[in-house]
């Protein structure tokens, strides 16, 4: 069907240069097509020009040997049409944008639900932007994807806290919503402990958050800062790593790596100090705009007690 869409698409975009319709274009085809196609309903004026945009989007799609196997744009055709047609009313003609939200459909088995979901978080304009050392401190075939994993800023609106929060406060909450917290962090984590203990000689290191990703088969330790970016945080993230490999990673897993989430960071100190350490790290901001004013403080119901009360 979506083939179809899209040759139907580039027979319109071929019409229309030379028709003299003029604005009436689509309802003249459409009123052709469903005289010769009385059963089908998919021509409607509407539908026609999304056909229309679907081939202007995608114009090599249907020509397999001529597309470049890095976009791979043949994966079109895998994806319902109701998520096509809400990509070209999001991404209008940006391809590239558009192609990167085909490929996470595809990758995560998004409803159409979910996509618009992540439309709204603005995941295109935020993947892969952390500051990172990945390029010089990770194997080539890991580097780019390490990278890929990461977002700036994360988006932690799936929970509310109350304003002028702790740092206990903040994880204590990310922890109470895991779920949303591995939506936000990307497909391929798992959650694998809080307050990790770990033995370093006659010491013992406790890992706030560590995952584990399934696509770079490596552990992540990940640390969430309430206050800005400080350049000896990457110090103590980098031992932590170092640690991991040491005690928790076996033969078969891949160079554990570093993830450092603050409220606020200045790029230049970032990238100054992850010039400084040899192990591979990243760090990025987080956004929060659900704050619960101090004085409400534990005199408004939690999410759960209110769906508690709704069932």
């Amino acid at each position: 069907m979506l083939r179809l869409y899209w040759s139907i698409g580039r027979d319109l975009n071929e019409k229309k240069e030379s028709s003299s319709w003029g604005s009436h274009f689509y309802e003249y085809v459409s009123c052709d097509l469903k005289k010769q196609l009385p059963n089908v309903r998919c021509f409607s004026p509407r539908n026609l020009i999304y056909m229309h945009n679907f081939y202007q989007m995608y114009p090599e799609a249907g020509f397999a040997h001529q597309v470049d196997a890095q976009l791979n744009e043949t994966c079109v055709f895998c994806i319902p049409w109701g998520h096509h047609k809400l990509l070209i009313d999001k991404c209008k003609s940006d391809k590239e944008k558009a192609l990167f939200y085909v490929r996470k459909t595809l990758e995560n088995n998004w409803s159409r639900a979910m996509l618009l979901n992540f439309f709204d978080t603005d995941l295109y304009e935020r993947q892969g932007k952390a500051v990172s050392n990945f390029a010089i401190t990770l194997p080539d075939r890991n580097s780019d994807l390490a990278q890929e994993i990461t977002k700036d800023p994360y988006q932690f609106d799936f929970i509310s806290i109350a304003d002028n929060y702790r740092e206990k406060e903040l994880k204590d909450a990310l922890m109470d919503r895991i779920t949303e917290f591995l939506l936000e962090l990307g497909n391929g984590f798992a959650f694998a402990g809080r307050e990790v203990r770990i033995e370093v000689g006659s010491k013992e290191k406790y890992i706030d958050m560590l995952f584990f990703n399934t696509r770079l088969k490596c552990y992540v330790v990940l640390e969430v800062k309430a206050g800005e970016f400080d350049a000896s945080y990457t110090g103590q993230l980098g031992s932590y790593v170092v640690a991991v490999n040491h005690k928790l990673k076996e033969d078969w897993m891949e160079p554990t790596i570093g993830l450092l989430i603050c409220k606020d960071m200045d790029k230049i100190d970032a990238h100054y100090a992850l010039e400084s350490s040899s192990q591979p790290l990243g760090i990025s901001s987080y956004e929060l705009s659900q704050l619960i004013p101090e004085k409400y403080k534990g005199t408004l119901p939690s999410i759960e007690e209110l769906e508690k009360e709704i069932e």
